[in-house]
C-alpha cells in the first residue's frame, strides 16, 4: 500500500524533528526503545513520505510560514491579548507573510475611554518571527503572534 503525502502545509525541519523526538519518548514510555533515526523516518512515513529523505527534501532549509491556514494561535494586536484562528497565509517575498486571523473575542483597538471600536479579523504582513512591520507611536510591533 502506497501512502500520498500530505498536502498543506508541512512543519518546518525543527518542528518536524521536535515531532520526531517526541514520537521516540511516547513510544519509549511504553517499553519501545528506537533510535532517533527510526524515529525520523516513522513520522516521514506518518506524513505520507517514502522516507526521511523525501520529507527532508520537501521541507528544504529555506524560510518558512511562521503559522498554518486553520492553526490556532495567541498573541497581541496593538498591545491587546488574543486568540485567534489562521484564516489565510501567503508568502509575500524576503521572508514576509500576509496573515489573516480571526479573533475568538474582538479585539478593541483603541485605547480611550469613551471610544472603543472592535476588530474581529485582521490582515497584516509579517516576518518569519510572527511580528508586524507596522508599528505604535512606542515602537511596538501592531501584531505580534506568539510562536
Amino acid at each position: 500500500m502506497t501512502h500520498q503525502p500530505m498536502t498543506g502545509a508541512l512543519p518546518s525541519l525543527d518542528a518536524a524533528k521536535a515531532q520526531a523526538k517526541a514520537l521516540r519518548t511516547s513510544l519509549l514510555a511504553t517499553g519501545q526503545d528506537i533510535t532517533h533515526s527510526q524515529s525520523l523516518e516513522l513520522l516521514a512515513k506518518s506524513l505520507g513520505f517514502r522516507d526521511w529523505n523525501t520529507l527532508h527534501a520537501k521541507i528544504g532549509n529555506g524560510p518558512h510560514p511562521p503559522v498554518a491556514l486553520g492553526q490556532l494561535v495567541e498573541g497581541h494586536y496593538l498591545k491587546q491579548p488574543f486568540v485567534a484562528e489562521v484564516l489565510g497565509v501567503t508568502r509575500l517575498s524576503d521572508g514576509r507573510y500576509s496573515v489573516v486571523l480571526d479573533f475568538a473575542e474582538a479585539v478593541d483597538v483603541v485605547t480611550f475611554d469613551s471610544f472603543s471600536n472592535f476588530r474581529r479579523r485582521v490582515t497584516k504582513i509579517v516576518g518569519c518571527d510572527g511580528r508586524s512591520f507596522d508599528r505604535t507611536s512606542d515602537g511596538q510591533p501592531h501584531l505580534v503572534i506568539r510562536l
